[in-house]
């Protein structure tokens, strides 16, 4: 659902009023926080979709990666995980049989168990977890709280949907689908234990909303902030594919709900543009640290062989909430 349906509906919800209810759907944060005592607070978070690749098991990894990812993106860790699976009564049961394994081998390198799951017959395959981990109540990271001259660091490259959107139609090469499919089934449990040792302002991880929409969520309404387009890691062959206009629906509903937050400069290309507002699968951490932790932290980052950046800064005062250059 786009960011702006979702939001009308959730603010329909009644709110809870719970001092130990630490982190709901109010600001759009990535997992609900409850505290159980002084130093452990749980971290629930659920995800699941259709496929965006053909190998099943692939997907299963894909989509376990990207469930996971909430609980890192709060400063937690992953403990238990149920799947959630839809899957059509004809189809071979292999299919979901290497969807599972692929999911469960993703769960155990996060460090976490495989407690059970349920399954629903459904016209299409789907596929998920929801995951439960722990934080202590004075660690959260949630998405606010940037702090103006503060640096944003991406722990990995956008561009994975217009890839996977332009493999659907046979336009994407092998070469770039792999690369997709490889930032994809990382798990961002190795950029959050690097991130651990730095001062976290604000931290979120960028998925459906594609990075300019996540990071509206993580401004508030209170920070602005400035991209340096050539700072972004990009796959490559996602700015060709957006050149020649094979871009996702998704991708166009962040533009249009986000159109009034963001200006771009002249030198910013209508591809790059396109990445961005794309709507990432199992994104990278975005994270606002100080001025004075930006490099050192990218420097750590950068050992674990992914496209990662220095993306942007938060600012005191511009006219647009987002500027982009």
């Amino acid at each position: 659902m786009g960011p702006e349906v979702l939001a009308n509906i959730l603010a329909q919800l009644p709110k809870v009023q719970d001092p130990d209810f630490l982190v709901g759907f109010d600001q759009s944060d990535d997992a609900a926080v409850y505290r159980l005592t002084d130093e452990l607070a749980l971290v629930h978070t659920l995800d699941f979709f259709p496929p965006m690749v053909e190998d099943p098991y692939t997907f299963g990894q894909i989509a376990a990666a990207n469930a996971l990812s909430d609980i890192w993106a709060m400063g937690g860790e992953p403990k238990t995980a149920l799947n959630i699976v839809c899957f059509p009564e004809k189809m071979d049961l292999e299919i979901l049989s290497q969807i599972l394994q692929g999911g469960s081998e993703k769960v155990l390198e996060a460090g976490a168990v495989l407690a059970g799951g349920h399954s629903i017959e459904d016209d299409g395959v789907k596929y998920g977890l929801s995951v439960t981990g722990i934080v202590h109540p004075q660690k959260i990271y949630t998405n606010r709280g940037c702090e103006p001259g503060d640096l944003l660091v991406l722990t990995k490259p956008l561009g994975v949907a217009i890839i996977c959107g332009a493999a659907r139609v046979g336009e994407a090469s092998q070469q770039a689908l792999q690369k997709a499919v490889a930032s994809m089934a990382t798990l961002n449990k190795y950029a959050a234990e690097i991130i651990r040792k730095y001062p976290v302002h604000a931290c979120t991880d960028v998925t459906g909303f594609g990075f300019l929409g996540h990071l509206h969520e993580m401004l508030g309404g209170e920070r602005k902030a400035v991209i340096f387009s050539s700072e972004v890691p990009v796959i490559p062959e996602a700015l060709e594919y957006a050149a020649e206009f094979l871009v996702t629906g998704a991708a166009q509903r962040n533009r249009n709900f986000l159109e009034g937050y963001v200006e771009f400069g002249p030198e910013v290309h209508f591809s790059m543009e396109e990445v961005l507002f794309d709507p990432q699968t199992s994104g990278g951490l975005l994270v606002s640290v100080p001025k004075a932790a930006a490099e050192d932290l990218l420097a750590e980052l950068e050992g674990l062989d992914l496209p990662c950046g220095i993306v942007g800064e938060i600012v005191d005062e511009q006219e647009k909430e987002i500027v982009v250059k």
